[in-house]
């Protein structure tokens, strides 16, 4: 038995178990909801955000390694502190300090809270002022005893300090002794598996509250639970208008209450089982998640919207329930079978993707897909006939069976105009589309990528519209948003405008320091700002320096271990370190060098012009000069490392589903039917549409970014259907009797009816994500509304064209054959 031969006994097979036995299948069917059911308890939330992306990253992890080896500016990631942010008039007042000491109190006074200790201006001017304060409560005796000039005194000697100068804004004025804002960072205790920091972080906001001044408690667990709250928020305003715009449809495609709650009752079984699916697999479920059910609802409807059309268009014939549904389904199983492994290779294309967000949603589309197509292929069609079965026991009258569109539809005749025109010039059409698809595709070349906090993040300000939505609908109050935009504003990250490189290795060598110097006087052009072209860095050099510029017994320790004369030390390196860690330097050197003489970190200054491309770039040449094992780091390398993997998974997953979906298809037409090249041409409609779909995203400015990046293999995956259902209907329709033109007039004004409905529904379904709190979901709806626009345009305006040029290719060949086999006799 041949190949084409087995394929075709195991949908013979499949369609007589849906037609026989429809009762059988339905229990079967529910039965297996009910097992997805006890999954749904399992389904985890995850915020998705950051972090998810920069797990894994060698430039995060010498972030990481950098944040935990050495003193500097606040970190806002780490998982065991909270920081209150504090705005006034002047943070550095003895009446301000005194209340943050006692605010700190009251933290500490809280067991629950686990507070281990706090890093801010008072800690640090109160232990200036009296070394043995160790407690809030020290801190806060040790305040309230000082005069104010005693407490300006302290803050001027702290100047050089990183504790006090980091945690204060960028107006600290040491002369004026004055800052409108600061941060007092709390370490918490916390066992290795705890997972209550929000609540710890609400709790010390309360705190807070109750207390006089701006203070804002600010940590990753405020941060994640405003995301978690946007998600649920999203899916609570995204949803209902989803399945309100599909009931819609579902009615004007139906009109039929009973086939609409078959519809219905089909896509809430749908959602159940691949939520159900993710809780038993343990796949979390993210931001990037919420896009996966309006896309399996929209899905679902194309494919029921087919099923019950094409069943009407049989029964219209004159065949009964059974024969009618037998007769569809023998059309449409193959046409199922080929849409959902082509959308399985779309979406499960994002699985080889190295950021896990994005591999998790290759993998829960992908699936959800295959219960789609179990869902809507054979429930939907044992249920149809099931509830038909009843309806004529019970005497229910039919309200309308006919299909969308016909020959004499006024939609029927627009849907086969484009089949009328290509015709006259099939080649010309072909040609026209492919230099219009280069060209867009060679515009969208130039698309750029993105990876930002705020992606992810809830606006600042909310929509007006989503105010003013019933109470049960309207969104939460959300700070975090706000309180980074606060930070960015009054602190400044200076990262912005740096790169970090983290050095590893024995750098009590005699020869270390010279090494970390090196690459200073040839830098790249990025990093060279410095006099004469040179680099402008700060390290452990530059602290040696600038001591033995203070101290003259030290400035000559460093003379008689400088064989060059260059500033730079060369030998009996350890001794100089013990000595600049005793000294009143010491704090600036825990800066830039670890206790152990091990572990080093070099800042180097970037030019302002330069592209975050060409910071990283200098960043990893220089970490690749320096005789250690180094890494460039920095927020800006770490986001150009996450944009450039980004940028890799959107090619690497259109490559991918481009490639298996125009090689399955090429088999699938070529055992099936003995026509090969009709997988390249069922190809050329959907690369047209993600050509334009790109030329577009650069003219919208949308970015690829950690959603958007999954459009293109997603295009693939949800376009591909409507050229595949037109040219299985196609097919069902040629023959040595019907031309290829006659035969594509009717697939457009039978199978172009269900097409021009499912694209409706699923370009208005998944284009009602723009309505989510999030930005990163609302441009994806946009994107996914205009990439379904696109692929069923291409279906019925570029695939009648190419199918024509297909078949005089193929009359061609026959020809030639007939010409030539006289020769060979």
């Amino acid at each position: 038995m041949s190949l084409a031969e087995r394929v075709e006994t195991a949908t013979e097979l499949l369609n007589t178990t849906i037609v026989d036995h429809p009762r059988a299948v339905v229990v079967v069917f529910l039965l297996v909801t009910g097992v997805f059911v006890g999954g749904l308890g399992s389904v985890q939330m995850s915020a998705g955000g950051l972090d998810a992306f920069t797990d894994g990253l060698p430039e995060q992890q010498a972030e990481d390694q950098v944040a935990e080896n050495f003193e500097g500016s606040f970190q806002t990631d780490s998982q065991d502190t909270t920081q209150l942010i504090r705005t006034d008039s002047n943070v550095l007042t003895k009446e301000a300090l005194v209340r943050d000491t006692r605010l700190l109190e009251r933290v500490s006074e809280r067991d629950d809270l686990r507070m281990e200790s706090a890093n801010g201006p008072a800690p640090v001017i109160a232990q200036h002022l009296n070394p043995s304060a160790t407690t809030p409560e020290e801190y806060r005796r040790t305040l309230e005893g000082a005069t104010q000039s005693e407490i300006r005194q302290a803050v001027r000697a702290l100047e050089d300090n990183p504790r006090l100068t980091g945690s204060l804004s960028n107006d600290f004025n040491p002369t004026s002794v004055s800052a409108s804002a600061s941060i007092t960072t709390v370490s918490h205790d916390f066992p290795a598996s705890f997972d209550g920091l929000t609540a710890v972080q609400t709790d010390v906001q309360s705190i807070a509250d109750d207390g006089p001044g701006d203070v804002r408690a600010f940590g990753s667990g405020t941060t994640e639970s405003e995301i978690r709250q946007s998600m649920t928020d999203s899916l609570g305003i995204v949803m209902p208008v989803v399945i309100l715009l599909l009931l819609f449809f579902l009615v004007v495609a139906y009109r039929d209450p009973i086939d609409v709650l078959l519809g219905l009752v089909t896509l809430v079984m749908t959602i159940i089982w691949t939520f159900g699916f993710l809780g038993y697999a343990r796949i979390p479920f993210s931001q990037q998640m919420i896009s996966v059910p309006v896309l399996l609802l929209a899905v679902g409807v194309d494919f029921g919207i087919h099923i019950i059309n094409r069943y009407r268009e049989e029964t219209e014939r004159g065949y009964v329930a059974v024969e009618a549904m037998r007769e569809a389904n023998s059309q449409l199983i193959v046409a199922f079978v080929i849409v959902t492994v082509t959308a399985v290779f779309g979406f499960g294309a994002n699985v080889i993707s190295t950021l896990s967000p994005i591999r998790n949603l290759g993998i829960a589309s992908a699936v959800g897909i295959l219960f789609t197509f179990l869902l809507f292929g054979v429930f939907l069609p044992s249920a149809k006939l099931v509830s038909d079965d009843l309806r004529t026991y019970l005497g229910v009258p039919e309200f309308n069976s006919t299909p969308i569109a016909s020959e004499d539809s006024a939609l029927g005749r627009v849907l086969a105009f484009p089949a009328q025109v290509s015709q006259h010039a099939p080649v010309v059409i072909v040609l026209g589309l492919l230099l219009s698809g280069g060209v867009m595709g060679a515009y969208g070349s130039g698309v750029g990528t993105s990876f930002e906090n705020e992606d992810f993040l809830p606006p600042e300000d909310i929509p007006a519209y989503l105010t003013e939505l019933p109470e049960s609908l309207s969104p939460g109050e959300y700070t975090v948003t706000s309180t980074i935009n606060l930070l960015d504003d009054k602190f400044g990250s200076s990262q912005g405008d740096t790169v970090t490189v983290y050095v590893e290795g024995n750098l009590k060598q005699d020869h270390a320091l010279e090494a970390l110097a090196a690459p200073n006087d040839n830098p790249p052009e990025a990093l060279a700002v410095g006099a004469g072209g040179r680099a402008e860095a700060q390290s452990i050099i530059t602290v040696i320096q600038s001591h033995a510029d203070e101290n003259e017994e030290f400035a000559a320790l460093v003379a008689r271990n400088d064989q060059n004369d260059n500033g730079i030390p060369d030998q009996n390196l350890e001794k100089i370190y013990d000595e600049l860690f005793a000294s009143a330097a010491g704090d600036r050197a825990e800066q830039y060098l670890t206790e152990d003489y091990r572990s080093a970190q070099i800042e180097y200054r970037t030019d302002a012009d330069a592209s975050q491309t060409e910071v990283t770039a200098g960043g990893s040449e220089i970490a690749d000069r320096l005789r250690f094992e180094a890494t460039a780091t920095g927020s800006v390398v770490v986001l150009a490392a996450v944009m450039d993997r980004i940028f890799q998974s959107a090619i690497q997953g259109l490559a991918m589903a481009v490639g298996l979906t125009a090689v399955f298809l090429v088999l699938i037409y070529g055992i099936l039917e003995r026509k090969p090249l009709l997988g390249v041409v069922n190809i050329f409609p959907i690369l047209v549409a993600i050509a334009f779909l790109l030329g577009t995203m650069r003219y919208m400015d949308i970015t690829l970014n950690a959603l958007t990046a999954t459009i293109l293999s997603i295009s693939v995956g949800v376009g591909i259907a409507y050229s595949v259902h037109t040219t299985h209907r196609f097919i069902d329709e040629y023959d040595a009797k019907t031309g290829a033109h006659e035969a594509m007039m009717t697939t457009l004004t039978g199978t172009g009816g269900a097409l021009f409905g499912s694209m409706l529904t699923t370009a208005l379904g998944t284009g009602a994500l723009a309505l989510a709190i999030t930005p990163i979901l609302g441009n994806f709806g946009v994107l996914i509304g205009l990439s379904v626009t696109y692929s069923f345009l291409a279906a019925v305006i570029a695939l009648p064209p190419a199918v024509l040029l297909w078949e005089r290719i193929r009359q061609w060949d026959v020809d030639l054959v007939a010409r030539l086999r006289p020769a060979v006799r």
